[in-house]
């Protein structure tokens, strides 16, 4: 299979390691989002801003219309910077804090996506001392699983994240006895890279039968919220850049049956921004060991954690080098035994400073670095730019 296409030319003069974006491929990615979800009436996109904050990314994404999913203080700041209308924001989150509800309140986000009592009654009362109502959705735990890895399924009873299904209805009445409160929605989200519709078909047939629930009680929803979570093809970038966006929407669109005058939202974070960003690595030596052959990079678990924190898959490529396939354990710096990219993954035969593509990685990559050890925070860098 082709490699990616890279200025391979210059990304040899930056300094490694850092994140390349193709903004081409996030720009089409976006547009095949708009173009499949304004297919369906009331459909409204979010992008989950925790999948990668990058500045030129979230004005990119922004440009083309998109709402902003935040879940946390710095994110809403962010997106309140990159130009989000503050009518596009929505906040999630099972520990919000205090200044960071006030801060959504002094900028009249769209919505609070509440998940205990507790937190709706701080809400309101943070929003009485500004004289404010906040609109609010409640975060329900649909006990639908997801075909992922357990360290990102959240819509399990067991999962910290929302209230029970059994409390809807008193959750909801909650809302009639504070002041400072409005309830307007329901949203869930039940994990991330989920492959499978038949997944999503559970959600809807969930969410089909608390929506029964609540017609018999005469409570009407405004908003209804199913979060993201739909992933991308780690193994094939080149082959599939873009996530089956059309099979996506339409699985809701026939799935979920929407009152009149409903809205549905989506926060979709991975599947907008992971195929556009790489991270581009340099090989320090290569090491041959007693019974394999390490390649060993200049980046570590500290640029790119998902390997070593969810045994993640990433195809590598040596964007530098065009012999014979060898097999190769791709490993960092880090003094840790963890600091593994990938094991006996097939390479083009790498030298001392050959670049090496890490794909994939424009999600949970940049976001998530550290300075463990105290090495350096990757740069991200725009094809715009090179």
């Amino acid at each position: 299979m082709a490699k990616g296409v890279f200025p391979i030319d210059k990304l040899q003069s930056i300094e490694t390691p850092f994140y390349y974006y193709d903004t081409e491929l996030l720009r089409e990615t976006l547009r095949s989002i708009n173009t499949e979800a304004q297919k369906h009436e009331g459909f409204v996109v979010h992008y989950a801003v925790k999948a990668n904050a990058n500045p030129r990314i979230l004005r990119i994404i922004r440009e083309a219309g998109l709402g902003a999913d935040c879940v946390s203080g710095g994110e809403i700041e962010a997106s309140v910077k990159a130009g989000f209308p503050a009518s596009k924001i929505v906040y999630a989150g099972v520990g919000k804090a205090d200044w960071e509800i006030n801060l959504g309140l002094d900028n009249d986000i769209f919505c609070f996506n509440v998940e205990s009592i507790p937190e709706l009654e701080v809400i309101n009362e943070l929003a009485a001392a500004k004289g404010k109502v906040a609109r609010v959705a409640f975060r329900l735990n649909p006990n639908v699983g997801a075909h992922t890895h357990a360290n990102i399924t959240t819509g399990l009873a067991e999962n910290k994240f929302g209230i029970a299904m059994r409390d809807m209805l008193s959750v909801i009445g909650e809302t009639e006895k504070l002041a400072n409160v409005k309830f307007v929605g329901l949203h869930f989200h039940i994990g991330s890279q989920i492959l499978d519709m038949g997944d999503f078909e559970a959600l809807c047939n969930r969410v089909n039968e608390l929506q029964d629930e609540l017609d018999r009680h005469r409570i009407h929803v405004e908003h209804i919220n199913v979060g993201g979570g739909l992933g991308v093809d780690y193994a094939h970038p080149n082959r599939v850049p873009i996530p089956d966006f059309k099979a996506y929407f339409d699985t809701y669109a026939r799935k979920l049956k929407l009152r009149p005058g409903q809205t549905l939202h989506f926060e979709l974070g991975r599947a907008v921004v992971a195929q556009c960003g790489s991270l581009i690595t340099r090989t320090l030596y290569i090491k041959e060991g007693a019974v394999k052959k390490f390649a060993i990079v200049d980046a570590g678990f500290t640029d790119l954690i998902r390997p070593a924190l969810y045994q993640a898959y990433h195809k590598i490529e040596n964007i530098t080098s065009d012999e014979p396939t060898e097999a190769y354990d791709v490993v960092g710096p880090i003094c840790e035994s963890t600091d593994v990219f990938a094991k006996q993954t097939d390479l083009n035969r790498a030298k001392r400073g050959d670049l090496l593509a890490i794909r994939s990685a424009g999600a949970y990559g940049e976001i998530m670095a550290s300075q463990y050890n105290l090495r350096r925070l990757p740069q991200g860098y725009m094809s715009d730019d090179i």
